[in-house]
């Protein structure tokens, strides 16, 4: 298969929640996990995955709470979703990954790279920020996004962040709960939070996109995260703005499969 459905994977018991788990594409590639961002769910990538599923073992996982995983009694933090991704990797028994992640599943993705204990070979964060300072913007922005406000601007399944999309697809479904969780990690600071200055230790080989009309990532941000991580790449691409991969999918693929070393004759992975 070349995209999630929410049919083919399984849910792994972790530190109190079930986390759903997908793998599509090719199982000997090298492995390539799927991060969503926040209120979203693995299907997300879909427009992305069918470029890629010749050459990689594409791995989904929805973050605690969100699609078909549960959300258990932990806080929910940005840590949180980095332990869970590292109990999936342990339970698949990874010994070298790449992470491609939007805005949330972005930010983890950063926590991921920036501890060296992590075999993380390559990451992708798309509109994703590394830090939120007192005065950022952004943190207005994102504290609109209240249960009501969620519900007014995405009550149904047209989207798959929509409210009816999380009730349809959610074991134990309770949105107040979950969108409250959401907004607390948003928001949160501490070594539980973003990454912060730890992405000075990424290694990893890195391409950001980032979309110059986002709303939550300025572009100033995100030329200090390109100044602080060796080595990185950066795609700006104009006209877009939070969710790179779905608005401007023709653009993005050809980049990212250029990263990944993807030949377009051959549609096979440079060895990494």
């Amino acid at each position: 298969m070349h995209t999630f459905n929410h049919r083919d994977g399984q849910q792994l018991d972790i530190d109190g929640a079930r986390i759903y788990v997908e793998e599509q594409g090719n199982p000997d590639g090298p492995a390539l996990l799927f991060l969503p961002g926040g209120f979203d769910q693995i299907e997300t990538w879909n427009l992305l995955t069918p470029g890629l599923a010749a050459t990689h073992r594409l791995i989904g996982i929805d973050s605690r709470g969100h699609g078909r995983s549960t959300l258990g009694p932990r806080p929910l933090s940005y840590r949180r979703l980095e332990e869970d991704v590292k109990a999936v990797v342990r339970h698949l028994g990874l010994t070298r990954y790449g992470v491609i992640g939007h805005s949330d599943g972005g930010i983890v993705a950063l926590r991921l790279a920036s501890d060296p204990a992590n075999p993380v070979t390559h990451i992708i964060p798309i509109g994703a920020q590394w830090e939120l300072p007192p005065d950022d913007p952004a943190r207005d922005e994102l504290a609109q996004a209240t249960p009501d406000f969620w519900r007014k601007l995405f009550p149904g399944t047209r989207q798959t962040y929509g409210v009816g999309t999380y009730e349809a697809l959610n074991p134990e479904p309770d949105f107040d709960t979950f969108a409250r969780a959401v907004l607390a990690m948003w928001l949160s600071d501490g070594e539980d939070a973003y990454p912060g200055e730890r992405i000075r230790n990424i290694q990893a080989r890195t391409l950001i996109i980032h979309g110059e009309e986002d709303p939550f990532v300025s572009r100033p941000h995100t030329q200090a995260l390109l100044d602080r991580v060796p080595h990185a790449k950066l795609l700006h691409l104009p006209f877009t703005e939070h969710s790179a991969h779905e608005e401007r999918v023709d653009w993005v693929l050809p980049v990212i499969r250029e990263f990944l070393g993807v030949s377009d004759t051959l549609e096979e992975p440079v060895k990494e």
